[in-house]
């Protein structure tokens, strides 16, 4: 048994450490009455007091130390949850007596200054808060009280559970062995203590103690031992005790071990017991405390620093939205590498969903944005393609702004992409009908403006759905609240300029100076004289008839032949119109509007903003809860009861 290490253990119970990590200890339990004040007397030299009508009102922790000078200290260490000012109180008290003779003359004044110093209600200290029971009557609740203490003790893993059963009882009727075996399954943690055997007169009950002590019934791995208590009127001098323990040297307990029966036994084992768990202990005990040192100081961490006044709630908030700010960048740099927060969450990895939901848009634009298919689109489309185009249909239709019910209110949320009608010719030529003027052989710049305006009135739902480029940001709720409404006006901003694109190109004159227009124009006229010379050519014949050339245009009314040039002047324009206005949606929408312009709803929360708010604003959205302060005091005050334990392992 190394006394260095006992003497460590002892130093560290009396950080209370135990609140935290099992330390090695042995603890005497056992039912009223069973002989625990009067074993522990006899163990450690200890008086405590004893009696019928007196029981113990909370545990006692005793520690023994050599020492040149004999001095007995009586403490009073406060609970893991005790407040502050409670601990202080109990804490401060502290008794000495010089030899065990004045303790057992001092013990009921010690015992009374106790109950008054941790407010336990006797009838000496009426004015206590706390009662241990009822007008001396043992209830219910302090059964349970009693039982969950004992249970904390009993169930740590370096725990020596001594079950103090009386032999004058059956053990089968113990409660405390049957505890000890609930947190004990094997056995191998608890030892039975066999008090009052000069109690025992029949030869049936003695026989069953001694049955119990050789191991035939009941097995502990530890086993029992049987000792002989101190009566009330006996001394606890060794020639007493040699007295009391001659009853061993008769029948039957002569047949016991020597080991196994007397005081002296017992002391020698509980002695190596200690030793053994202690030597046994001593480095897990090290490293947990170490390990329990690291996790508690990386839970502090993780609270961030105290928010306790302005400046700290200030500072607190600066670095949050300094490092915002620098996620923001990496995110719309694809910088994913700068952070690991976007390897766990990918919708964080913004630009690239930008980009695909760009894509998604450009794709849907391309497909359904027209409210009538142009003539000459193909009519067949591949398979995979359709499947792609209806998928992309389907994403851009199912977008979910549940998480996000401020955006609500200025979104378009029940629309649908459909697929362009058929039967351009025909609400063209009625189009034409409605509108025509007295144009020679054309036809005029406003009825193009009304066919386009038409063609075009998909756009403005479709320019709405820009709304989720920016949605999965994970702002944390208090700094959401202080910038929402200007978060909100940011985004109602690059709504309407993407409204205004839509106005420009639907609402103005159509005019491009892109030469795309003209080529695409005077491509869709060859395409049509083409299509109709071929149709006239003889089969399997590469000639055609030069008289055929002229009925191209000969054999038309003004009313045909405008229709066919404003569906070729409205599909080349259209192609044009509708690509430009793409690009600008994000350009000045989505990227400008919302992501890299200087009054982008990302640049919001951001440290000269954090600086900006007053102090009522910046409790409001910095300031520690309840909660948390308490946390963080308790983790602190983990924290130095862990260093303190460092330097003592």
């Amino acid at each position: 048994m190394d006394d260095d290490r006992l003497l460590r253990i002892d130093k560290l119970r009396e950080l209370n450490i135990g609140t935290y990590l099992p330390l090695p200890q042995l603890v005497a339990v056992g039912d009223q009455s069973s002989g625990k004040s009067s074993l522990l007397e006899s163990v450690t030299g200890i008086p405590f007091p004893r009696g019928q009508e007196l029981c113990t009102r909370y545990a006692t922790q005793i520690t023994h130390r050599r020492d040149a000078q004999l001095d007995i200290s009586v403490t009073i260490i406060a609970g893991p949850n005790a407040s502050p000012e409670h601990k202080k109180v109990v804490e401060n008290y502290e008794r000495h007596v010089k030899t065990t003779k004045d303790l057992q003359a001092e013990f009921p004044e010690i015992l009374h200054e106790v109950n008054v110093c941790m407010g336990v209600r006797t009838d000496k200290n009426p004015g206590g808060s706390n009662t241990f029971s009822e007008d001396g009557v043992t209830t219910a609740k302090d059964r349970d009280l009693v039982r969950n203490m004992v249970t904390r003790y009993i169930k740590d893993s370096r725990t020596i559970i001594l079950a103090i059963l009386p032999c004058n009882v059956d053990v089968a009727t113990q409660e405390i062995l049957s505890l000890a075996e609930e947190h004990d399954k094997t056995g191998e943690r608890t030892l039975g203590v066999l008090t009052k055997p000069d109690l025992v007169k029949e030869r049936s009950g003695k026989a069953a103690v001694c049955s119990l002590v050789s191991g035939e019934r009941k097995v502990l791995k530890l086993g029992y031992y049987v000792v002989r208590n101190r009566g009330g009127d006996e001394e606890d001098e060794d020639d007493d005790l040699d007295q009391r323990e001659i009853m061993f040297q008769e029948e039957p307990w002569c047949r016991l071990p020597d080991d196994r029966k007397g005081i002296r036994a017992l002391r020698r084992c509980l002695q190596d017991l200690l030793g053994s768990i202690t030597d046994q202990a001593f480095p897990k005990i090290r490293n947990e405390i170490r390990n329990m040192l690291d996790d508690t100081e990386k839970s502090i961490q993780k609270l961030g620093p105290s928010r306790q006044t302005e400046r700290e709630q200030q500072q607190y908030l600066v670095a949050v939205a300094g490092r915002f700010q620098s996620m923001m960048r990496a995110a719309l740099d694809a910088d994913y590498s700068s952070n690991a927060a976007f390897e766990s969450d990918v919708e964080l990895r913004l630009i690239t969903m930008v980009v695909n939901i760009t894509s998604r848009f450009n794709s849907a634009f391309s497909l359904s944005s027209q409210t009538y298919k142009f003539t000459d689109d193909s009519n067949t489309v591949p398979d995979d393609d359709a499947a792609h185009n209806r998928a992309t249909l389907d994403a851009l239709n199912k977008i979910d702004i549940s998480s996000f019910p401020e955006l609500k209110k200025m979104l378009v949320t029940d629309w649908s992409t459909k697929n362009p009608a058929e039967g351009i010719m025909e609400w063209i030529a009625n189009v034409y009908q409605q509108s025509r003027g007295i144009e020679l052989g054309t036809f005029s710049p406003a009825m193009f403006a009304s066919v386009f305006h038409q063609q075009s009135s998909k756009w403005p739902a479709l320019a709405k759905h820009i709304r989720d480029v920016c949605g999965e940001r994970r702002i944390a709720d208090d700094i959401l609240a202080g910038i929402m409404s200007d978060l909100l006006a940011r985004y109602q901003h690059g709504l309407e300029q993407a409204m205004l694109l839509v106005e420009i190109e639907r609402e103005r004159k159509p005019y491009t100076l892109n030469h795309y227009f003209n080529s695409n124009l005077q491509k869709a006229r060859g395409k049509r004289m083409q299509d109709y010379l071929v149709a006239k050519a003889k089969h399997n014949d590469n000639f055609i008839n030069t008289n055929h050339v002229s009925t191209v245009i000969t054999n038309k009314s003004n009313a045909e032949h405008a229709k066919e040039e404003i569906q070729e002047t409205l599909k080349a324009y259209y192609k044009v119109a509708s690509k430009r206005f793409v690009d600008y949606v994000y350009l000045q929408a989505v990227d400008h509007c919302l992501l890299s312009g200087s009054e982008s709803p990302l640049r919001l929360f951001s440290e000269q903003w954090v600086l900006g708010l007053d102090s009522d604003k910046l409790a409001m959205i910095a300031g520690e809860s309840r909660e948390t302060t308490g946390r963080r005091d308790s983790l602190m005050k983990k924290v130095d009861v862990l260093k303190r334990a460092m330097e003592i392992v």
